[in-house]
């Protein structure tokens, strides 16, 4: 069975900025530009390794012109990336170099974590592991291979009683509790591994979000075909009494969506059929890329999204 984070999904400003910091900044690679099918003037813009595989795709709408966000109970707090335990030095040096704001290097059940925000104060974070020097690393500017980010480690989500929301990671989405430092819960799947690892810091007293630039939208969870995925809404409504959306089509994977009970926004994703359904994988993220429900509207769409700045990348 196939478990784990699929991707995370965060609010942006301005596009050029976000572009410029994920891709030269940290490296990953711009694997599909398309548009927010629920507002087709936005761009929708995923990163991620070489073919945008589960577990290494972050994704952005971003706004010119979007206020910034607020932290509250109910939402993800961090977003943890993966890379080899050698590498934790260069990237520390590197955020040094580009005027990354950081802090310093801290320990969190037994591991390095140097933790970091993006432009818009998105909270990030890398974590060094051991043994995964071997995993490939994408590189195509100034991250050489051997230091690249390996997809997630984790998110930590933000709730008022870790219980509710602990008993969907373990009954439905193929978690287990591992353990606790503090007031913090870990789980992971049993493969572990890329996107393996989802914290819950329980809180009390927090203000509600206030969504914006730097926060995150929702984290999805994966599922390996449709099969997997309507039996994991079987379950969420027979065993918590949990609704979903209907399935929705993305293109890349098909989607359900719901609120767990502490109330931050989960998805579950299919793997298939990825982002290689429409170009091929030496060209992702070159083109923009439309669902055939809004291909008449091209020249009308192209005309309003921002520039994305210099992608480095082919238009």
């Amino acid at each position: 069975m196939t478990h784990g984070i699929h991707h995370v999904t965060a609010i942006a400003g301005p596009a050029s900025r976000n572009v410029g910091f994920y891709t030269r900044t940290l490296g990953l690679r711009l694997v599909k530009r398309t548009v927010n099918f629920d507002d087709p003037g936005t761009w929708h813009l995923y990163y991620g390794d070489e073919t945008g595989s589960a577990g290494t795709i972050l994704t952005f709408f971003p706004w010119e012109h979007v206020a910034p966000g607020r932290l509250g109970v109910g939402e993800t707090q961090e977003t943890v990336f993966r890379v080899p335990e050698g590498s934790i030095g260069f990237w520390t040096h590197r955020f040094i170099a580009h005027g990354v704001a950081h802090e310093a290097l801290e320990k969190r059940f037994g591991e390095t974590v140097l933790t970091f925000r993006d432009p818009d104060g998105m909270r990030l974070a890398l974590i060094a592991v051991p043994g995964i020097e071997s995993e490939s690393g994408w590189s195509a500017g100034d991250v050489p291979a051997e230091h690249a980010i390996r997809g997630f480690h984790s998110v930590s989500l933000l709730v008022e009683d870790r219980e509710p929301t602990g008993a969907v990671l373990t009954d439905v989405l193929g978690f287990r509790q591992i353990g606790e430092e503090g007031t913090t819960t870990r789980f992971r799947t049993e493969q572990g591994g890329i996107g393996g690892t989802v914290d819950i810091r329980a809180v009390g007293g927090f203000l509600k979000p206030r969504p914006g630039g730097g926060s995150v939208h929702h984290v999805a969870f994966r599922a390996a075909d449709d099969a997997a995925q309507a039996a994991m809404v079987r379950r969420l409504a027979e065993n918590h009494r949990i609704g979903t959306t209907e399935q929705k089509d993305r293109n890349y994977f098909r989607s359900v969506y719901f609120r767990e009970p502490g109330h931050v926004l989960f998805e579950i994703a299919t793997d298939s059929p990825g982002f290689a359904v429409d170009e091929p994988v030496a060209t992702l993220g070159t083109a923009l890329k439309l669902p055939g429900g809004l291909e008449l509207q091209r020249s009308r769409i192209e005309a309003v999204l921002p520039d994305l700045g210099d992608t480095g990348l082919a238009a």
